[in-house]
């Protein structure tokens, strides 16, 4: 079921070989070369070993994935306690931080499964809780914010990674690539007037610039409605 029911094995004539030095390898492997390049054989290749003896640390590229999820979880910085709505925009964008420092990361999230079991996730998860239920939310609504938050960060930055790594396949900057496609999509939304004044007013906004400004009015929203469930707010 997942890699987190069962501990993980020594092999006596391998003792350099371990799981964390697989996870290692393959976060180097995907960083390096990106999602696709993600294999067994590749992952042996790194680490100079036959891909059969990894087998030995964990039963298939599944597991590895589970492994390397929750090793990238083990990055972003625990929610540290104080006043919620700061400590939640810390940590939101850190999160955001992590995922595009691994743009690959996103692409995984869906064959980890739902067994969210890694020391890292729940160490994440019970610190998150504390904080907004030490907030004043009740257990279940500080789930529901915590999941809220992630669900936000998560979504805007699997995209802005999904962004980034188009643009370092076709060689151009963000400048380059809007330039190129500007006169192309304002032709688009000729007939459109809300899209037309909209990409007008954005048209000399700095790619960078309109990423950070926009993830940080989309968090306030998200934690303007959070705020409004905490008992005080009615």
């Amino acid at each position: 079921m997942s890699i987190w029911v069962r501990p993980p094995k020594r092999k006596r004539d391998q003792p350099a070989l371990s799981r964390e030095k697989i996870v290692s390898a393959a976060i180097e492997l995907l960083d390096a070369e990106g999602i696709d390049a993600l294999s067994m054989r590749k992952l042996g290749i790194r680490l100079d070993v036959a891909a059969a003896s990894m087998y030995t640390h964990l039963a298939g590229k599944d597991e590895l994935v589970e492994l390397v999820v929750d090793e990238i979880y083990g990055e972003v910085a625990l929610p540290e306690p104080g006043p919620w709505r700061a400590a939640a925009t810390r940590f939101a964008h850190d999160l955001r931080s992590v995922f595009l420092r691994h743009p690959w990361i996103g692409s995984l999230l869906g064959e980890a499964g739902v067994a969210y079991l890694g020391p890292n996730v729940l160490r994440l998860s019970e610190a998150a809780l504390a904080l907004f239920e030490d907030a004043g939310f009740s257990l279940d609504d500080a789930d529901l914010a915590f999941n809220t938050v992630m669900a936000f960060v998560v979504g805007r930055a699997t995209s802005e990674a999904a962004w980034l790594t188009t643009l370092k396949r076709s060689g151009q900057s963000e400048r380059e690539w809007k330039d190129r496609l500007w006169p192309a999509a304002e032709q688009a939304v000729q007939d459109h007037p809300r899209l037309k004044k909209l990409y007008a007013a954005q048209r000399e906004r700095k790619p960078e610039e309109t990423n950070d400004s926009d993830f940080e009015r989309g968090l306030g929203c998200v934690l303007d409605g959070l705020a409004a469930k905490l008992p005080w707010s009615t």
